[in-house]
C-alpha cells in the first residue's frame, strides 16, 4: 500500500472532513492561542506515542496542519501501516506557535482514531495468521467518515466490503419481505443491474441457503449461524457460490471458521469497536 492511498488524498471529502473539524473547534477563533504576546512566534512540536500502535493518518494530521500554514514543516520518518512503539515521534511540525497550538487536537483527534482502527484490525489479522480467509468490514461507521474509517482498515492489513449501498448487491432479510422471497429478489435485481455486478444474499438458516443456490446467487453470506450450520451450508455450496460469514464474530473464534472452509469473515467490530489509541503532541518555542 502506498503511505496514502491516491483515491484518499485528492478526495476533496477528506479536505471538507478536516475543514469541518476545524469549523467545531476553532469556531469564531482560538481565544487562549489569539492572545499570544507574539503572534510570529515559532515553535517545534513531537507527535509521540504512548503505547504500541499501528499508525494511520499521517497525511491527514500534516494536512489538518496546513490548512492554518500552508508552509508549515511537517516531517515523519513513518509511514501509515507501520508499527510506533510507546516514546516513538511518530512525527515533527515546525511553524509558528499559534499553527502548532490551534491545530493540536484536530491533528490528534484524526490520527487517534484512525491509528485506533488500524491497530484493532492488525489484531485480529494476526490471530488469523496464515489462514486463507479474506476479512473484511461492514458499513458501521462514523456517519461522514467512512471513507478515512475504510481506510484505516486497509492501513491495519484486512480488506473492504461494499463502500456503500451503490457499489453492490446485498439482498438483506428485509429486502427479502419486500420483494417476496429470496427467488422474486434475485430474478428482479438480475435483470435491472449490470451483468458485471455479483449478487450475493444474506441467509439464516440451510433452507434459504438452498433457495440462494436455487436462484443462483454469486456470493452467500450466512448470518448469526453456529459453527455447525457453517459447516454445513459449505458442503451444500460445494464451491457453486464465494461464502461470507458475519454476525457472531469475534477474535477468538477466527480460526475456527477458517477451518469450516468459508471465504470472507465480515467483522463490523474492526471499525466500531476500535478505541481512540493514546497519542500525544508536546510543544516547545523554536527559534527558527
Amino acid at each position: 500500500m502506498e503511505p496514502f492511498d491516491s483515491c484518499l488524498k485528492n478526495s476533496g471529502h477528506t479536505d471538507h472532513l478536516i475543514d469541518l473539524a476545524i469549523a467545531e473547534d476553532v469556531g469564531s477563533g482560538d481565544i487562549t492561542t489569539n492572545h499570544l504576546p507574539d503572534p510570529l512566534a515559532m515553535g517545534r512540536g513531537e507527535i509521540v506515542a504512548k503505547e504500541f500502535i499501528v499508525v494511520a493518518g499521517l497525511e491527514i494530521a500534516k494536512r489538518t496542519f496546513e490548512k492554518f500554514e500552508p508552509d508549515v514543516n511537517f516531517s515523519t520518518n513513518f509511514k501509515d501501516g507501520d508499527v510506533a512503539q510507546a516514546k516513538d515521534v511518530i512525527a515533527e511540525i515546525t511553524g509558528l506557535m499559534r499553527t502548532l497550538l490551534t491545530g493540536e487536537r484536530t491533528a490528534l483527534n484524526f490520527l487517534q482514531r484512525l491509528s485506533g482502527i488500524a491497530t484493532n484490525v492488525r489484531s485480529y489479522v494476526e490471530e488469523m495468521k496464515e489462514e486463507k480467509i479474506r476479512l473484511v468490514d461492514t458499513r458501521k461507521t462514523v456517519p461522514g467518515w467512512r471513507v478515512l474509517d475504510k481506510y484505516a482498515v486497509r492501513v491495519g492489513g484486512a480488506h473492504n466490503h461494499r463502500m456503500g449501498l451503490y457499489d453492490g448487491v446485498l439482498i438483506k432479510d428485509n429486502h427479502i419481505e419486500a420483494f417476496g422471497g429470496i427467488k422474486n429478489a434475485v430474478e428482479h435485481i438480475r435483470n435491472r443491474v449490470s451483468h458485471l455486478i455479483k449478487i450475493e444474499i444474506e441467509t439464516s438458516d440451510l433452507n434459504e441457503v438452498n433457495q440462494a443456490l436455487g436462484a443462483g446467487a454469486d456470493i452467500i453470506m450466512l448470518d448469526n449461524m453456529g459453527l455447525e450450520e457453517i459447516k454445513g451450508a459449505v458442503d451444500l455450496i460445494n464451491g457453486q457460490a464465494i461464502v461470507e460469514v458475519s454476525g457472531r464474530v469475534c477474535k477468538g473464534n477466527l480460526q475456527r471458521l477458517a477451518k469450516t472452509g468459508v471465504d470472507i469473515v465480515s467483522v463490523g467490530a474492526l471499525i466500531h469497536a476500535a478505541v481512540f489509541v493514546d497519542i500525544s503532541m508536546r510543544i516547545t518555542p523554536s527559534s527558527s
